[in-house]
Protein backbone atom coordinates (compact mmCIF):
# COMPACT_ATOMS: atom_id res chain seq x y z
CA UNK A 1 0.00 0.00 0.00
CA UNK A 2 2.81 2.40 0.89
CA UNK A 3 4.55 1.75 -2.42
CA UNK A 4 1.40 2.43 -4.44
CA UNK A 5 0.52 5.58 -2.49
CA UNK A 6 4.08 6.88 -2.86
CA UNK A 7 3.98 6.16 -6.60
CA UNK A 8 0.63 7.94 -7.06
CA UNK A 9 1.75 11.04 -5.15
CA UNK A 10 5.17 11.11 -6.84
CA UNK A 11 3.63 10.83 -10.31
CA UNK A 12 1.17 13.59 -9.45
CA UNK A 13 3.96 15.85 -8.15
CA UNK A 14 5.35 15.97 -11.69
CA UNK A 15 2.78 18.62 -12.61
CA UNK A 16 3.90 20.81 -9.71
CA UNK A 17 7.56 20.52 -10.67
CA UNK A 18 6.80 21.35 -14.31
CA UNK A 19 4.84 24.46 -13.33
CA UNK A 20 7.69 25.58 -11.05
CA UNK A 21 10.22 25.10 -13.86
CA UNK A 22 8.10 27.16 -16.27
CA UNK A 23 8.48 30.11 -13.90
CA UNK A 24 12.17 30.23 -14.85
CA UNK A 25 11.45 30.77 -18.55
CA UNK A 26 12.07 27.30 -19.95
CA UNK A 27 9.76 25.76 -22.56
CA UNK A 28 7.97 22.43 -22.78
CA UNK A 29 10.24 20.75 -25.35
CA UNK A 30 13.47 21.74 -23.59
CA UNK A 31 12.15 20.72 -20.18
CA UNK A 32 10.97 17.35 -21.47
CA UNK A 33 14.35 16.74 -23.16
CA UNK A 34 16.20 17.50 -19.94
CA UNK A 35 13.91 15.18 -17.98
CA UNK A 36 14.43 12.29 -20.38
CA UNK A 37 18.19 12.85 -20.66
CA UNK A 38 18.50 12.64 -16.87
CA UNK A 39 16.20 9.63 -16.56
CA UNK A 40 17.71 7.64 -19.45
CA UNK A 41 20.75 6.23 -17.56
CA UNK A 42 18.49 4.94 -14.79
CA UNK A 43 16.09 3.27 -17.23
CA UNK A 44 19.03 1.69 -19.08
CA UNK A 45 20.34 0.30 -15.79
CA UNK A 46 16.89 -1.04 -14.84
CA UNK A 47 16.46 -2.62 -18.30
CA UNK A 48 19.86 -4.31 -18.00
CA UNK A 49 19.18 -5.57 -14.47
CA UNK A 50 15.66 -6.89 -15.10
CA UNK A 51 16.60 -8.33 -18.49
CA UNK A 52 19.20 -10.72 -17.12
CA UNK A 53 18.71 -14.41 -17.72
CA UNK A 54 18.12 -14.18 -21.46
CA UNK A 55 14.76 -12.37 -21.43
CA UNK A 56 15.94 -9.70 -23.86
CA UNK A 57 17.56 -12.28 -26.13
CA UNK A 58 14.22 -14.09 -26.48
CA UNK A 59 12.51 -11.02 -27.92
CA UNK A 60 11.69 -11.17 -31.64
CA UNK A 61 11.83 -8.23 -34.05
CA UNK A 62 8.06 -7.94 -33.77
CA UNK A 63 8.46 -7.47 -30.01
CA UNK A 64 11.04 -4.73 -30.47
CA UNK A 65 8.77 -2.97 -32.97
CA UNK A 66 5.91 -3.13 -30.46
CA UNK A 67 8.16 -1.73 -27.71
CA UNK A 68 9.23 1.12 -30.01
CA UNK A 69 5.66 1.95 -31.04
CA UNK A 70 4.25 1.82 -27.52
CA UNK A 71 7.20 3.73 -26.08
CA UNK A 72 6.74 6.55 -28.58
CA UNK A 73 2.97 6.62 -28.04
CA UNK A 74 2.72 6.06 -24.30
CA UNK A 75 5.73 7.96 -22.99
CA UNK A 76 6.97 10.34 -25.70
CA UNK A 77 3.72 11.70 -27.15
CA UNK A 78 1.77 11.41 -23.90
CA UNK A 79 4.50 13.29 -22.02
CA UNK A 80 4.89 15.94 -24.73
CA UNK A 81 1.17 16.70 -24.84
CA UNK A 82 1.04 16.78 -21.03
CA UNK A 83 3.93 19.27 -20.84
CA UNK A 84 2.30 21.46 -23.49
CA UNK A 85 -1.01 21.48 -21.63
CA UNK A 86 0.56 22.49 -18.33
CA UNK A 87 1.64 25.77 -19.90
CA UNK A 88 -2.00 26.88 -19.78
CA UNK A 89 -3.92 25.12 -16.99
CA UNK A 90 -3.59 24.49 -13.28
CA UNK A 91 -1.83 21.41 -11.98
CA UNK A 92 -5.09 20.25 -10.39
CA UNK A 93 -7.07 20.36 -13.66
CA UNK A 94 -4.19 18.68 -15.52
CA UNK A 95 -4.06 15.78 -13.09
CA UNK A 96 -7.83 15.24 -13.18
CA UNK A 97 -8.02 15.29 -16.98
CA UNK A 98 -5.07 12.89 -17.20
CA UNK A 99 -6.67 10.70 -14.54
CA UNK A 100 -9.55 10.01 -16.95
CA UNK A 101 -7.44 7.56 -18.97
CA UNK A 102 -9.25 4.43 -17.58
CA UNK A 103 -12.52 5.79 -18.94
CA UNK A 104 -10.85 6.30 -22.33
CA UNK A 105 -9.65 2.70 -22.22
CA UNK A 106 -13.25 1.57 -21.72
CA UNK A 107 -14.54 3.68 -24.62
CA UNK A 108 -11.78 2.56 -27.02
CA UNK A 109 -12.22 -1.08 -26.00
CA UNK A 110 -15.95 -0.80 -26.68
CA UNK A 111 -15.40 0.79 -30.08
CA UNK A 112 -12.61 -1.50 -31.32
CA UNK A 113 -12.94 -4.78 -29.42
CA UNK A 114 -16.63 -5.07 -28.60
CA UNK A 115 -16.32 -4.51 -24.85
CA UNK A 116 -19.85 -4.42 -23.44
CA UNK A 117 -20.73 -1.11 -21.75
CA UNK A 118 -22.70 -1.93 -18.59
CA UNK A 119 -24.96 0.31 -16.55
CA UNK A 120 -22.17 0.62 -13.99
CA UNK A 121 -19.81 1.82 -16.75
CA UNK A 122 -22.32 4.43 -17.92
CA UNK A 123 -22.79 5.75 -14.39
CA UNK A 124 -19.02 5.84 -13.81
CA UNK A 125 -18.40 7.66 -17.10
CA UNK A 126 -21.13 10.18 -16.31
CA UNK A 127 -19.68 10.87 -12.84
CA UNK A 128 -16.17 11.31 -14.24
CA UNK A 129 -17.06 13.72 -17.01
CA UNK A 130 -19.50 15.76 -14.92
CA UNK A 131 -16.69 16.11 -12.39
CA UNK A 132 -14.28 17.33 -15.09
CA UNK A 133 -16.91 19.79 -16.32
CA UNK A 134 -17.16 21.26 -12.80
CA UNK A 135 -13.40 21.66 -12.42
CA UNK A 136 -13.12 23.05 -15.95
CA UNK A 137 -15.86 25.60 -15.21
CA UNK A 138 -14.05 26.54 -12.02
CA UNK A 139 -10.83 27.24 -13.94
CA UNK A 140 -12.71 29.27 -16.55
CA UNK A 141 -14.31 31.32 -13.77
CA UNK A 142 -10.85 32.32 -12.52
CA UNK A 143 -10.28 33.93 -15.95
CA UNK A 144 -7.21 31.94 -16.79
CA UNK A 145 -6.17 32.23 -20.43
CA UNK A 146 -6.20 29.31 -22.86
CA UNK A 147 -7.83 26.85 -20.44
CA UNK A 148 -9.52 25.08 -23.35
CA UNK A 149 -6.22 24.74 -25.24
CA UNK A 150 -4.45 23.36 -22.19
CA UNK A 151 -7.22 20.87 -21.46
CA UNK A 152 -7.14 19.77 -25.12
CA UNK A 153 -3.42 18.94 -24.97
CA UNK A 154 -3.79 17.01 -21.70
CA UNK A 155 -6.81 15.13 -23.06
CA UNK A 156 -4.66 14.05 -26.02
CA UNK A 157 -2.07 12.87 -23.51
CA UNK A 158 -4.71 10.78 -21.71
CA UNK A 159 -5.84 9.25 -25.02
CA UNK A 160 -2.26 8.32 -25.99
CA UNK A 161 -1.68 6.72 -22.61
CA UNK A 162 -4.96 4.81 -22.82
CA UNK A 163 -4.00 3.37 -26.23
CA UNK A 164 -0.59 2.47 -24.79
CA UNK A 165 -2.24 0.57 -21.93
CA UNK A 166 -4.49 -1.34 -24.31
CA UNK A 167 -1.50 -2.38 -26.40
CA UNK A 168 0.97 -3.29 -23.68
CA UNK A 169 -0.79 -6.32 -22.16
CA UNK A 170 0.94 -8.94 -24.30
CA UNK A 171 4.36 -7.37 -23.79
CA UNK A 172 3.95 -7.21 -20.02
CA UNK A 173 2.95 -10.88 -19.90
CA UNK A 174 5.99 -11.79 -21.97
CA UNK A 175 8.72 -9.84 -20.18
CA UNK A 176 7.26 -8.34 -16.99
CA UNK A 177 6.07 -4.82 -16.30
CA UNK A 178 9.37 -3.33 -15.08
CA UNK A 179 11.46 -4.50 -18.04
CA UNK A 180 8.82 -3.44 -20.54
CA UNK A 181 8.34 -0.03 -18.90
CA UNK A 182 12.09 0.60 -18.77
CA UNK A 183 12.63 -0.39 -22.42
CA UNK A 184 9.66 1.70 -23.56
CA UNK A 185 11.03 4.60 -21.53
CA UNK A 186 14.44 4.29 -23.20
CA UNK A 187 12.69 4.48 -26.58
CA UNK A 188 10.84 7.60 -25.47
CA UNK A 189 14.10 9.18 -24.26
CA UNK A 190 15.60 8.73 -27.74
CA UNK A 191 12.47 10.10 -29.41
CA UNK A 192 12.29 13.15 -27.13
CA UNK A 193 15.95 14.03 -27.64
CA UNK A 194 15.62 13.61 -31.42
CA UNK A 195 12.58 15.91 -31.37
CA UNK A 196 14.52 18.46 -29.35
CA UNK A 197 17.50 18.47 -31.74
CA UNK A 198 15.15 19.03 -34.69
CA UNK A 199 13.29 22.04 -33.23
CA UNK A 200 15.86 23.57 -30.84
CA UNK A 201 19.55 24.33 -30.67
CA UNK A 202 21.55 21.73 -28.75
CA UNK A 203 23.14 24.52 -26.68
CA UNK A 204 19.80 25.16 -25.00
CA UNK A 205 20.26 21.98 -22.99
CA UNK A 206 23.11 23.50 -20.97
CA UNK A 207 22.14 27.19 -20.93
CA UNK A 208 19.04 26.93 -18.74
CA UNK A 209 18.80 28.70 -15.34
CA UNK A 210 20.29 26.66 -12.49
CA UNK A 211 16.92 26.02 -10.76
CA UNK A 212 15.63 24.33 -13.92
CA UNK A 213 18.31 21.63 -13.67
CA UNK A 214 17.56 20.98 -10.01
CA UNK A 215 13.83 20.75 -10.65
CA UNK A 216 14.33 18.54 -13.70
CA UNK A 217 16.58 16.12 -11.82
CA UNK A 218 13.97 15.96 -9.05
CA UNK A 219 11.29 15.23 -11.65
CA UNK A 220 13.44 12.60 -13.40
CA UNK A 221 14.09 10.66 -10.19
CA UNK A 222 11.15 11.28 -7.86
CA UNK A 223 8.39 11.67 -10.47
CA UNK A 224 9.65 9.38 -13.22
CA UNK A 225 12.02 6.54 -12.28
CA UNK A 226 11.04 5.75 -8.69
CA UNK A 227 7.23 5.73 -9.26
CA UNK A 228 7.57 3.22 -12.11
CA UNK A 229 9.46 0.81 -9.86
CA UNK A 230 7.28 1.44 -6.80
CA UNK A 231 4.01 0.95 -8.67
CA UNK A 232 5.21 -2.28 -10.24
CA UNK A 233 6.32 -3.65 -6.86
CA UNK A 234 3.10 -2.47 -5.20
CA UNK A 235 0.85 -4.12 -7.79
CA UNK A 236 2.77 -7.37 -7.40
CA UNK A 237 2.18 -7.28 -3.63
CA UNK A 238 -1.45 -6.14 -3.37
CA UNK A 239 -2.93 -6.61 -6.86
CA UNK A 240 -4.08 -4.17 -9.52
CA UNK A 241 -7.59 -3.62 -8.08
CA UNK A 242 -6.33 -2.37 -4.74
CA UNK A 243 -3.65 -0.36 -6.51
CA UNK A 244 -6.31 1.32 -8.67
CA UNK A 245 -8.26 2.37 -5.60
CA UNK A 246 -5.17 3.69 -3.81
CA UNK A 247 -4.14 5.52 -6.96
CA UNK A 248 -7.01 7.96 -6.49
CA UNK A 249 -4.88 9.70 -3.87
CA UNK A 250 -2.85 11.19 -6.74
CA UNK A 251 -5.25 13.92 -7.94
CA UNK A 252 -6.10 14.85 -4.34
CA UNK A 253 -2.42 15.32 -3.53
CA UNK A 254 -1.99 17.49 -6.63
CA UNK A 255 -4.76 19.84 -5.51
CA UNK A 256 -3.11 20.41 -2.13
CA UNK A 257 0.45 20.49 -3.50
CA UNK A 258 -0.74 23.14 -5.97
CA UNK A 259 -2.01 25.22 -3.06
CA UNK A 260 1.27 24.91 -1.14
CA UNK A 261 3.82 25.35 -3.94
CA UNK A 262 1.93 27.23 -6.68
CA UNK A 263 -0.63 29.26 -4.69
CA UNK A 264 -3.42 27.67 -6.73
CA UNK A 265 -6.66 28.26 -4.79
CA UNK A 266 -8.85 25.39 -3.68
CA UNK A 267 -12.61 25.85 -4.09
CA UNK A 268 -15.61 23.78 -3.06
CA UNK A 269 -16.53 23.27 -6.73
CA UNK A 270 -13.05 21.98 -7.47
CA UNK A 271 -13.18 19.50 -4.59
CA UNK A 272 -16.66 18.33 -5.61
CA UNK A 273 -15.54 17.82 -9.19
CA UNK A 274 -12.44 15.94 -8.06
CA UNK A 275 -14.57 13.66 -5.87
CA UNK A 276 -16.85 12.84 -8.83
CA UNK A 277 -13.91 12.13 -11.14
CA UNK A 278 -12.17 9.86 -8.63
CA UNK A 279 -15.39 7.99 -7.82
CA UNK A 280 -16.10 7.38 -11.49
CA UNK A 281 -12.55 6.33 -12.33
CA UNK A 282 -12.39 4.02 -9.29
CA UNK A 283 -15.66 2.36 -10.37
CA UNK A 284 -14.30 1.84 -13.90
CA UNK A 285 -10.92 0.58 -12.69
CA UNK A 286 -12.32 -1.91 -10.20
CA UNK A 287 -15.04 -3.31 -12.48
CA UNK A 288 -14.33 -6.58 -14.23
CA UNK A 289 -15.15 -6.06 -17.93
CA UNK A 290 -17.82 -8.46 -19.20
CA UNK A 291 -16.98 -10.84 -22.01
CA UNK A 292 -18.02 -9.87 -25.52
CA UNK A 293 -21.57 -11.10 -26.14
CA UNK A 294 -22.21 -11.82 -22.47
Amino acid sequence: MALVVFSAIAFSAKAIIIKLAYRHGTDAVTLLALRMAMAAPFFLAIAWWTGRGGVRASLAWADWRAIAFLGILGYYLASLFDFLGLQYITAALERLVLFLYPTVVVLISAALYGRVITGRDVAALALSYVGIALVFANDLATRQENVLLGAFWVALSAICYAVYLIGNGRMVRKMGSVLFASLASVVSCVAVLAHFLVVREAAQLWTQPAPVYGLTFLMAIVSTVLPVIAMSMGIRLIGSSHASMLGTVGPVSTIFLGLVFLDEPITAIQLAGAALVMTGVAAISLAKPPEKGA
